[in-house]
């Protein structure tokens, strides 16, 4: 019981130290600019844009090619879209991550 508890005292002093060290060396560096807001800003972009007309794209080929009652175009299109804005919270989630 005893060491369970000093072995999670450890692993908590270490995150501390790790957290402390990366915000300490995000201060020295320099800040980051209107450039990079940019470039992040067209990251997020097209990691939404390519997976919606990917998807989009298969989407009309099928309804093309097969008779169906649903619209695989609007289905696809929809599962595109959600696809590529999970994609770019994970991109804005490891950027964010790696400034603290």
């Amino acid at each position: 019981m005893t060491d369970d508890i000093s072995d999670k005292r450890r692993q908590f002093v270490a995150n501390v130290g790790e957290k402390s060290e990366r915000r300490s060396k995000a201060r020295q560096e320099k800040k980051r600019g209107i450039w990079f807001g940019l470039g992040m800003f067209g990251l997020v972009g097209w990691s939404v844009a390519v997976p919606a007309l990917l998807l989009l794209g298969l989407g009309i080929w099928i309804d093309r090619t097969w008779d169906s009652d649903y619209s695989w175009t609007l289905m696809l299109l929809v599962l595109g879209v959600g696809l590529g804005c999970m994609n770019a919270w994970y991109w804005v989630k490891k950027e964010s991550e790696g400034q603290e």
